[in-house]
């Protein structure tokens, strides 16, 4: 099964076009060795199965974004980026207990974004962030399930208006969607006992 990546349109990284396909990004990046090792090493910190990054694949990335129009450049760094911003708000919600150890991997991702001379300096023009929105990109697996349950709370906290403090609210979410998920079950029961019998269930519409 493919990673669960940050946008629908996921960064060419483990499958970049050939080099000849390519034309070549001047000037070429001049990054050290040991820089991208440590980059890498954050990535699978984050991310122990994310793809392996290397001096080869950062160039062909490179090179393929240089080729965008820049509006197309732009976004793609841009929604990354939105995707990091829902990942901040979610650290910060006093409504959302993040597990520790996921956390602790927010702040490894947060610091070293934060810094202005990372692998890829970001006062370097068009590239700058693009080492910031490939560790996004790659370490995005590690919080997906999370970030995807926190727009849920988020959507479900606007449109109920759940009372009582942060806790509450979220206990309310979660009693919610568990007699939701308990309604499914039932139904699919039903669905199978009918099926055994050799009827066809009557269907169920659900009024919202």
């Amino acid at each position: 099964m493919p990673h669960p990546t940050p946008t629908a349109e996921p960064l060419p990284f483990e499958r970049a076009p050939p080099p000849h396909h390519l034309q070549p990004y001047e000037p070429a990046m001049a990054l050290r060795p040991a820089a991208i090792a440590a980059f890498d090493a954050l990535v699978h910190e984050l991310h122990p199965d994310a793809a392996r990054v290397d001096a080869d694949r950062l160039q062909r990335l490179a090179q393929w974004l240089a080729q965008l129009p820049p509006a197309d450049a732009r976004r793609a760094i841009d929604t990354r980026l939105q995707c990091l911003q829902d990942l901040r708000a979610m650290a910060v919600d006093p409504a959302w207990d993040c597990d520790p150890a996921l956390r602790r991997r927010l702040e490894r991702l947060f610091a070293y974004i934060d810094q202005d001379e990372d692998l890829i300096p970001d006062r370097v023009p068009l590239l700058g962030l693009l080492d910031d929105v490939l560790l996004i990109e790659l370490a995005w697996p590690a919080f997906a399930a999370e970030a995807e349950d926190y727009r849920d709370f988020c959507a479900y906290r606007q449109r109920e208006h759940p009372a009582g403090d942060a806790g509450a609210q979220r206990a309310a979410w979660v009693r919610d969607r568990l007699a939701e998920l308990a309604l499914l079950q039932h139904h699919a029961r039903v669905s199978d006992s009918h099926y055994a019998n050799g009827r066809t269930p009557e269907p169920v519409f659900r009024v919202t």
